[in-house]
């Protein structure tokens, strides 16, 4: 894979060749830009323009990784996954989810990157197919997901993959990790974002509520029903019914739901009549649903129908870095339109040490208490509960055990590289420095 600058490939020194191409560019709606095996952009389409290029700053001949991430290195020498390097090592396409700088700050961007093959299969030139991600976002926002961590990333690109599928969606994780707002994005990135999204809380419903509440009923099918009731699966029609906490289903409940997913059939309480159901399927819990089946507790068909994608969402501890972004846009979204939240440092520093069992939930509720107090607009350390960061650890790479700190001599940056396992993205992470920090840090000590 080439990392210094080399002549043009043949095909793209004519500048017919180079216009044809262009052109082809120009047909599509996406944005998309022409890349030559240095990394260097050579066209973009006016979609790419509009989105993604700054009007005070030129692109054309620039390197990618410098116009896209503000990098000195391509993605991988900065410890990031390289569709180019991907793509060339495959002699075929390669898709990854980026942290992308535009006009509009730091933002998610799904990128495409195909090669272009001469008749002996070598790569002349590559295509990127590029696109926001507008259900997170990678800086504060008033609503949505919102984070830029490498655990949160890895579960919105595998959001991104299985969106415009059909496939059932299973999301795990601990409780107040955002099941329902990733459910959401799983909509949002299908063909049937313009459908319905229709919630079904499975906890604490009893098996005829759960039917009823599910399947609908018929005037006079069991006392109460005073009236015909549409259930949630045909208020679900021609979008996506997401069950939550699904680890709660009755187990004599499960069949019927089996026989939903299965056939897509069903009938309301009462009627003899079967219906067809159009939804796409989303679940979610925070139980061990392998280890229920095991036990019994679960039926085994039914949960390898509902877990043909599953998407682990990371506890908020595995994203240490995005709880000052979380907390900047919990404030948003609490606070009136004329009341500006801020947090003092020393208040800060006391949330970025809690472990948060509660996750992003118990974050929200420590900040909502916070904020009755914060007359002047200023959350302090004393407004927050007295217990919280009592469990104070210092951040550690997974796996690693090595407390992290934001001020490394030479010796202990050389220790701590010695013994991590993760990626360089996850590295400056885990130091508490940005990205080009740590590399031009690597770089004066002879670790690069």
């Amino acid at each position: 894979m080439p990392t210094s600058p080399s002549p043009q490939p043949p095909l793209l020194r004519s500048a017919p060749q180079v216009q044809a191409l262009i052109s082809f560019l120009e047909h599509e709606a996406q944005p998309m830009i022409m890349l030559d095996p240095n990394y260097n952009i050579l066209a973009a389409n006016t979609a790419y323009k509009r989105q993604f290029a700054a009007v005070d700053k030129p692109y054309i001949g620039h390197k990618c990784f410098r116009i896209s991430h503000h990098y000195d290195v391509p993605c991988d020498q900065a410890g990031e996954h390289c569709p180019m390097k991907k793509s060339f090592e495959l002699k075929g396409p390669d898709r990854v989810l980026h942290i992308h700088h535009t006009p509009r700050g730091p933002e998610q961007v799904d990128v495409e990157l195909r090669p272009i093959l001469d008749e002996h299969r070598e790569v002349v030139a590559y295509v990127e197919r590029l696109a926001t991600v507008r259900h997170a976002s990678a800086q504060p926002s008033g609503e949505g997901l919102v984070g830029r961590s490498p655990a949160f990333n890895a579960a919105l690109e595998a959001v991104q993959r299985v969106g415009p599928s059909m496939l059932p969606v299973l999301l795990l994780g601990e409780s107040g990790t955002g099941k329902e707002l990733f459910a959401r994005a799983v909509h949002e990135a299908s063909d049937r974002s313009g459908g319905p999204f229709v919630v079904v809380d499975c906890s604490g419903l009893t098996e005829t509520l759960f039917e009823s509440e599910l399947f609908g009923h018929e005037r006079g099918s069991f006392t109460g029903a005073n009236s015909r009731k549409k259930g949630l699966v045909e208020t679900a029609q021609g979008g996506t019914l997401f069950l939550d906490e699904m680890g709660d289903v009755p187990l004599s409940m499960q069949v019927k739901l089996l026989r939903l997913v299965e056939s897509g059939s069903f009938r309301r309480i009462g009627s003899l009549e079967t219906q067809q159901a159009d939804f796409r399927l989303v679940a979610a819990t925070h139980k061990p649903l392998a280890q229920m089946v095991e036990d019994g507790r679960f039926r085994q068909d039914l949960y390898y129908r509902i877990s043909a994608f599953p998407i682990h969402l990371p506890p908020l501890r595995e994203r240490a870095t995005d709880i000052q972004m979380l907390v900047d846009s919990f404030l948003q979204r609490g606070a009136p339109a004329k009341q500006r939240m801020s947090v003092e440092p020393a208040a800060m520093a006391r949330l970025q040490q809690h472990s948060w069992p509660g996750n992003i939930r118990e974050l929200r509720n420590v900040l909502d208490r916070a904020r009755l107090f914060a007359d002047d607009g200023i959350i302090r350390a004393e407004y927050l509960p007295a217990e919280l960061g009592a469990d104070a650890r210092p951040p550690a790479a997974s796996g690693s055990g090595i407390q992290a700190s934001h001020r490394w001599d030479d010796d202990g940056l050389r220790e701590v590289v010695k013994a991590f396992r993760g990626t360089r993205l996850e590295l400056a992470a885990h130091l508490g420095m940005s990205e080009r920090t740590l590399y031009r840090r690597l770089k004066s000590l002879g670790l690069l």
